[in-house]
């Protein structure tokens, strides 16, 4: 059997077992190791099984996935996100669509130290929804804003996702995280455009929310100034090289334990449940990187990415019709597939065809994060979508996707925008 035909059925065998719902990080591991066995033989296989295990949960530059993870944990647990929506809406509530300016500007500030899209779009639908329903927005707009406001869990710093593709590439985290801030911004200031428009359409369905006087305006800054100076420390200190992420990632889980201790939020028993559940989503995470690594031996002895590459650059669309085809890809993947889980799976493959083209490696990380964003709120399996339903079982699917669609063709201009005008990414981590 040659290794194209090899490579094929490992394909073919690890899509079927995440269809029969095998976890992706050992459907990978298990393909990876049968593959790199039928090649190189089980000696060789199970060396790679030893080692790569190791290698993977002992690398220092991972170490930063915990801290992040645990930061996130810590900030959900003291209330930041609630702080944050109280903020907004002091500030943006009397304008039309006001309480869904006020969440999207939450969410945003919520990814800014969260780094997960689906614990993001979750903590908001506690903490947004209801208030929406107060001030009179349909179930549809208030649950379709929240889950595309979610996505941006993923893209503004830190981010989980961002950290694995800067290991899967060995690109700089740094300026990956830098690279996400305009984009993320971007998305912000156009959902705010999104919701102005639905109110000019619809007047009644963004009603203005209640105007704050001037010293509420204050006190609800005073609220979220240490949120604020957790932020700036994090990225402020990557982008002028006072910190590596590592040492950003460290810091910033110890300054939101530290927050939550000195606001009186995190008793003992709450420090020991937050660090639980840290550790359980990192042992997640590892699990999926073990088995990408392991997967990744399986690729470069059957020289599948280099056939790949092959194909799709000699195909006669040019360097932007195939980039069209992988963000297709991607978006259709995006479906169907965690966030995470599809970035290890896909990128290594994909990766050497975008070098091939001669698209810059961290523009293209941005570029891959916002098509998995829109693959998040889009059906049939927007997972998203689907987190909010758990949380609020009230409202149905179909409720939820109704209203997420304004938000999927922005993302969508957003992406068009991106592909078009590189500098919006890269103005930034130029200037590092």
């Amino acid at each position: 059997m040659n290794s194209n035909l090899i490579a094929l059925v490992g394909f073919l065998s690890l899509f079927t077992m995440i269809a029969i719902r095998v976890p992706v990080g050992i459907a990978m591991g298990i393909v990876g190791v049968f593959g790199f066995a039928s090649v190189a033989g089980w000696e060789a296989a199970l060396g790679v099984l030893e080692t790569s295990s190791i290698r993977t949960v002992t690398n220092y530059n991972l170490s930063l996935i915990p801290m992040f993870i645990l930061m996130g944990v810590f900030a959900s647990a003291t209330g930041m996100s609630r702080e944050l929506f109280r903020a907004s809406q002091a500030w943006l509530g009397r304008f039309t669509g006001g309480t869904a300016m006020s969440t999207m500007s939450a969410c945003g500030g919520f990814a800014a130290i969260c780094g997960s899209s689906v614990a993001t779009a979750a903590t908001m639908t506690r903490v947004a929804l209801p208030e929406m329903r107060k001030s009179g927005y349909s179930d549809s707009i208030s649950t379709g804003l929240i889950a595309s406001g979610g996505t941006l869990g993923i893209l503004i710093p830190p981010s989980v996702v961002l950290v694995l593709y800067a290991y899967l590439t060995d690109q700089d985290v740094g300026k990956l995280f830098v690279a996400g801030i305009i984009p993320g911004l971007l998305a912000i200031i156009l959902s705010f455009v999104v919701i102005r428009i639905i109110g000019a359409i619809n007047p009644s369905s963004m009603p203005k929310g209640m105007k704050s006087s001037r010293r509420e305006k204050m006190e609800s800054l005073s609220k979220i100034w240490a949120i604020f100076i957790l932020f700036l420390a994090i990225v402020g200190g990557m982008y002028f090289g006072v910190v590596t992420p590592v040492e950003a990632s460290a810091l910033g889980a110890f300054c939101t334990f530290l927050i939550g201790v000195l606001r009186k939020r995190l008793t003992a028993k709450m420090t020991l449940n937050c660090m639980l559940d840290a550790l359980r989503t990192s042992v997640a995470i590892f699990t999926i990187l073990i088995g990408a690594m392991l997967f990744g031996y399986f690729l470069t002895v059957t020289q599948a990415p280099q056939v790949l590459t092959e194909w799709l650059t000699s195909l006669p669309v040019g360097k932007y019709g195939v980039l069209f085809l992988i963000l297709c890809l991607f978006l259709i993947m995006g479906c169907v597939l965690d966030p995470m889980a599809m970035i290890i799976l896909l990128v290594p493959i994909i990766y050497p065809v975008i070098i091939q083209l001669g698209f810059d490696p961290i523009w293209f990380g941005i570029i891959v994060v916002v098509a998995v964003e829109l693959g998040m709120i889009t059906p049939p399996i927007g997972i998203n979508v689907f987190v909010i339903r758990s949380v609020a079982p009230d409202v149905s699917l179909g409720t939820i996707f109704k209203g997420v669609m304004p938000f999927v063709g922005m993302d969508l201009f957003r992406l068009v925008l991106l592909v078009v005008f590189p500098g919006i990414v890269l103005f930034l981590p130029n200037l590092m």
